[in-house]
């Protein structure tokens, strides 16, 4: 089985994301808003979930792990690294995991902010692969 590059697979998730709003969620022009919070829900789970296998491409955060890792672990893994992305992990967490992914967020602002974080996550994450799978 061929493996995959992280960095292309985690945007692929960006784009799975955006296709489920897309195609799905109903936007509303008048209220910014999308009429379809299953779908919100989706989208941010899948923006989260491809964030945090591009985090665990760099970081290995779930390599020898028999339980299941929690959001301390990413944190305590980029932290003393990279603050600037910690901060942008953190902000992940709180908007695409609580607000999109639980909540289900409807607000247009919030989605285009999580599609920007999740990229900027991702592109910082693209410049110190290299030296993580070295």
């Amino acid at each position: 089985m061929e493996k995959k590059n992280p960095v292309e697979e985690a945007r692929r998730y960006v784009e799975n994301a955006k296709t489920l709003l897309v195609e799905h969620g109903e936007l509303d022009v008048e209220t910014h808003s999308y009429n379809d919070r299953k779908y919100v829900r989706m989208a941010g789970n899948t923006l989260w979930n491809g964030v945090l296998l591009i985090l665990d491409a760099v970081f290995h955060v779930r390599k020898d792990r028999r339980l299941r890792v929690d959001i301390e672990d990413y944190r305590k893994a980029v932290g003393p690294r990279d603050k600037k992305l910690l901060r942008l992990v953190n902000l992940a967490y709180v908007q695409m995991h609580i607000y999109l992914g639980y909540d289900g967020s409807q607000d247009k602002a919030l989605c285009d902010s999580c599609f920007r974080i999740a990229n900027e996550i991702i592109d910082r994450c693209d410049v110190m692969l290299p030296k993580a799978i070295a």
